[in-house]
Order: structure tokens, then sequence, then C-alpha cells
């Protein structure tokens, strides 16, 4: 019997989410098995982890507190094995113009752009700059905040008159806005997991098919508000070409254990990277869970896999 400590909750906006993230993989642990705990991030963590010692820490923790490495660091001084990358990828990946511009470098495509920090926009000024983002990059756009996951501060500009409330939108998550050509596609998500040997599977690509054309928070977390197609309606050739740019991406960015990349496959069937997510959602409408299903696997095996390959990776 393992000893694994979930960890979910902590301050970020995707508190909720990680909570019942959190819930679903506490709950698939002890289905397997496991004596697993479920616990908040607060001032008592530490403590706790010391007297309890667990074999495992699953840190399901979505924002910055499970996704900018800080936490991982933390963790990984406790000399206890968790699950996920280390911290250095998560710091890589958090980052999304990093993170782009390392998996551009690798021979990946992904959508031209830029970062703009709020600083750049207030002393450049908004009109003149803003009318050259657009001559730059043309329209459509999408504007979204450097850092952070669910869609949260995300907005699709189609016209010049949009885009300065979507810059509004954005620096309210973040001081830096990432601005990128809207690339028109399909939109699919490609969840990765490894085995307890190591070995790294793409799961099959989920397509994402939101009611109101834009996988905002709300169209990810409402029940019935995204239609998904597991697998995603591509050729094979289509489909095998998401599944190599994906594992290029993990391995470009260095993860471990599990992630989830996010593509658009446009009308040449020529696959984007758009970002990645280190600590991907797990809950009942999440797209780990949903691939993890339409493999055939038994999420209860893989999840329990997963901590294994920890086990063997501390």
């Amino acid at each position: 019997m393992r000893h694994v400590l979930v960890l979910a909750g902590g301050l970020s906006h995707e508190r909720d989410v990680s909570l019942r993230s959190g819930r679903r993989v506490a709950d698939a642990l002890t289905r397997s098995g496991s004596e697993t705990h479920l616990r908040d991030v607060d001032p008592t963590l530490l403590e706790a982890i010391k007297s309890s010692r667990p074999e495992v820490i699953w840190p399901v923790l979505h924002g910055a507190t499970g996704e900018d490495g800080a936490l991982r660091d933390v963790l990984g001084s406790l000399d206890i094995a968790y699950v996920g990358s280390r911290p250095a990828s998560c710091r890589l990946t958090w980052d999304k113009p990093v993170a782009k511009a390392l998996v551009g470098a690798a021979g990946i495509s992904t959508p031209a752009g830029l970062a703009l920090s709020h600083a750049t926009f207030r002393e450049l000024g908004a009109p003149a700059l803003l009318e050259t983002v657009v001559d730059s990059l043309g329209l459509p756009l999408a504007v979204k905040p450097s850092r952070g996951g669910s869609a949260l501060g995300l907005t699709i500009v189609r016209s010049a008159a949009e885009l300065p409330s979507a810059m509004v939108t954005a620096y309210a998550y973040g001081e830096i806005v990432l601005i990128e050509r809207f690339i028109e596609g399909v939109e699919v998500a490609l969840s990765i997991v490894e085995d307890e040997h190591g070995q790294a599977q793409a799961l099959p690509a989920v397509e994402i098919v939101p009611d109101g054309g834009v996988y905002s928070y709300e169209a990810r977390y409402t029940a019935g508000a995204t239609e998904f197609f597991t697998p995603a309606r591509l050729s094979s050739s289509g489909a095998d070409s998401a599944a190599d740019v994906s594992l290029a991406a993990y391995r470009t960015l260095g993860h471990q254990h599990l992630s989830r990349v996010d593509l658009i496959i446009d009308a040449d069937e020529r696959p984007w990277f758009l970002e990645a997510n280190v600590s991907p959602g797990m809950t009942e409408t999440s797209l780990l869970p949903m691939a993890v299903e339409a493999a055939g696997l038994d999420a209860t095996r893989v999840y329990a896999g997963i901590v294994e390959r920890a086990l063997s990776t501390t």
C-alpha cells in the first residue's frame, strides 16, 4: 500500500478547479489501494508533511502555486518523491513566450506573436503601439496573459477596435501580455503520460468545440458548454503529426510523468503549438481524463502507474 499525499486548492484564480481535480485524483488512488490523503496548501503544510512522511506527493495545483516551479523546489528539498515535472521545466513552461521560443527553436510551428509588459504598453502609448501590433501580426489575434491557465484573461480579437479592451482584460491577470496571430483550425489537446518504465505515451487527441467559439474558462468547466470529440476528427496522418509534435514539445520542455500540450491543426493538417501545461486539469470535464478513457485505459491504473513512476525517479 502506497502512502500518497494529494495537494489541491492553493490561492490562485484556479483554486476551485484544483480542488475538483484533487478530489478525483485522490479518489482514483484510493481505489487503486493506496492510502491517500487530500490536503490544501497552507502554512501548516510543511510540518504536516514532515510528521506524516508520505511516500509520494502529487501536487494537483493549477496557477502559479502548482506550475511556476516554486512549490516543487520546496518539495524537492524534503527528499520525498513527487509527481510531475521538475522546477526548471515548470518555469520554462509557465512562461508562455519562453515556451514558444524553445519549441520554435526545436522546429515546431508556433504562431507569430509578441509579449508586451504593462510598463512598455504605457510608455510607448497604447494607440500607436496597438496599431503597430495589428500592422505586424494582422487580424484576428489571440490576446492572453503570458502566465496562467484555464484561459483566464483570454480574448480573441477580430477587429482593431477590440484590442484595447482585450489588453486591459489580460493585464488584470499579469504584468506581461502575449499577443499572437490567431490560427484558424481544429483546436486539440494532447495529454501525455509516462508508464512505470518511463515510456511517454501521447494519448488520443481531444478535439474541442466550444459553443461560443472560444474555449474560455466558463466553456472549460461548465458541463455541456463545450462539445468534445475523442479521438479528434483528424485523418490518421493528422493524428500522427499531432502526437509527434506533442511528444517533441514534451521532450523539449523537459516534462516528466504527465502533461498536456495544446495545438491548433490548420487546414493543411499542420500542427501549431499554443502552450503546454505541467499540471493538467483532472476534473469531470478535463481533457486528460477524457483522453485516458478514449485510449481504453483505466484511470485508476494510469494514476497508480504515475505514482510508481514518481517513486522510480526520485
